[in-house]
């Protein structure tokens, strides 16, 4: 059996956004399905926005998405040669032309063609049959052509077997004279694109459905290079709710890889949520492991129709799409421990409150205290926000428990110090014990103990909700507890 060959060829005129990911993501996965080989082809010919910057953002995405590549990065321009050796070989075959159209030539044509109303308005061949010597003759007078793929004039359609969609065919008669190199000398990425795929040996071209105009042209020039054709498979577009295709234009950093590293994501959860974005599996399974998805991947389950990017701008709940929120709380949850432990260290050592302690004396600590907190928390973001308290004693509070659970009741004003006096007496500070410390202080002042519990866990972790208050209070530890609890008159100044 043939190699299986892919590849994935990005534009570097910006970012990595989510649909050229979930593209790299499906030519990855098949290419490990079927044991073949990823090509990283960055086709870089658009010189005026074409920049280091964006070729750099590419790579680092897909390395911290952890698609890997089996070949390149190859650059386009490198092969420049190449591609004008291809236009020579298509001008000796007969198979393209020279142009000498002007551009105010075309567009005059163009306007007169639809005040006519007529149904073709596409380039009309006027150069097509020029001879040998009047393209000598315009040469002669420095006039500069662009080069033109001559589309044959056949009767019917020409067709090709799409993967995703089926049978694809287009008319003949609707194919108009395409320009593969500009009067400039530089050719064109749909000439390029063919070569490079040629030279690379591509088998399967998994791109998305925006190509599709391409592909029939492109099926041409594989005709007339005399090319072995590969097999196309264009995959849905990826939409927002008002079925906008996506991109970095219209949408900015929230369709970004980069956004989601930034903001504390687990790569292989995007990656998880991304092939959810236009496949199923088939079966009810939401969640793979990196081996599942590699085999559960088929071209046969992947969509026809446009997926949709549900995410709302400006609602800072819903900053991206849920669904990705959802996944991405499953892989904080679950993930081996150790490799959370990982990923929440940079978030630490980020904000300077990583302790090396943590690594060495206190490493069981550390990853019993992720593994206790973890369960409420979205990204791992969450760990130095929503858990700063843990490693910090410079943390913030929130307003609304704030006010629910400890301005409401000023007495704790010295309830919770009195609570910490009894904490620091305590024989054994356990779980056990600080919780019938409690209770029994709340017994004696007549109030529920959850007015203590909730006005504790507000002011040790100044959140609202969380583990077990008394695991957080031995979590903590006694010498945290105590002090924090002595010290809260701060908080109640406002009110005198």
């Amino acid at each position: 059996m043939e190699e299986v060959r892919v590849r994935f060829p990005p534009s570097p005129t910006g970012y990595l956004h989510i649909g050229g990911a979930r593209t790299a993501l499906f030519n990855w996965l098949f290419a490990k399905k079927h044991h073949g080989k990823l090509i990283l082809r960055i086709e870089d010919t658009d010189e005026e926005r074409s920049t280091q910057a964006s070729i750099d953002g590419i790579i680092e995405g897909l390395q911290w998405l952890g698609i890997d590549w089996d070949e390149g990065p190859y650059f386009q321009t490198d092969y420049a040669s190449d591609h004008l050796a291809a236009a020579d070989r298509l001008l000796a075959s007969g198979h393209a032309y020279k142009c000498f159209c002007t551009k105010e030539e075309l567009e005059q044509k163009r306007e007169a063609a639809v005040k006519a109303k007529q149904r073709d308005v596409g380039y009309d061949g006027t150069c097509r049959h020029l001879t040998p010597e009047q393209v000598r003759e315009k040469e002669s007078r420095g006039l500069a052509p662009v080069i033109r793929f001559k589309v044959p004039q056949r009767q019917g359609s020409m067709f090709y077997d799409d993967e995703v969609l089926g049978r694809i065919e287009r008319n003949y008669a609707d194919i108009e004279d395409f320009v593969i190199v500009r009067s400039n000398g530089k050719p064109l990425y749909l000439l390029c694109n063919v070569v490079d795929d040629i030279r690379d040996r591509i088998t399967h071209i998994i791109r998305g459905q925006d190509h599709m105009t391409n592909t029939t042209r492109q099926v041409l020039l594989y005709e007339a290079l005399s090319a072995p054709m590969p097999i196309f498979a264009h995959i849905p577009l990826t939409l927002d709710l008002q079925k906008r295709k996506i991109s970095k234009r219209s949408h900015g950093e929230v369709v970004a890889v980069q956004f989601y590293r930034d903001h504390g994501f687990i790569p292989w959860a995007v990656c998880n949520f991304l092939c959810l974005l236009g496949w199923n599996p088939g079966t009810d399974q939401e969640f793979f492991s990196r081996d599942e998805l590699i085999q559960a991947f088929d071209l046969s389950r992947v969509s026809r129709a446009n997926s949709v990017f549900n995410f709302k701008p400006g609602d800072p709940k819903f900053f991206t799409d849920p669904k990705l929120i959802a996944v991405n709380e499953h892989y904080l949850r679950t993930m081996d421990i150790q490799l959370l432990g990982e990923m929440v260290r940079k978030e630490l050592e980020a904000e300077a409150l990583w302790d090396p302690d943590y690594a060495t004396n206190r490493y069981d600590w550390y990853l019993t205290t992720l593994d206790m907190i973890r369960d409420r928390f979205h990204t791992t973001k969450d760990f130095v926000t929503r858990g700063r308290a843990y490693f910090s004693d410079a943390y913030e509070i929130d307003p609304k428990p704030l006010a629910k659970n400890v301005l409401k009741f000023p007495e704790l004003g010295t309830w919770l110090p009195t609570l910490a006096k009894r904490f620091a007496q305590l024989t054994e500070f356990s779980t056990e014990a600080t919780e019938q410390a409690t209770r029994q202080l709340a017994d004696e002042l007549a109030i529920k103990p959850g007015v203590l519990i909730n006005a504790m866990r507000t002011v040790l972790t100044g959140q609202l909700a969380g583990p077990s208050m008394f695991d957080i209070i031995t979590t903590l530890g006694r010498t945290k507890v105590v002090a924090r609890l002595s010290s809260i008159d701060h908080l109640f100044a406002s009110r005198q």
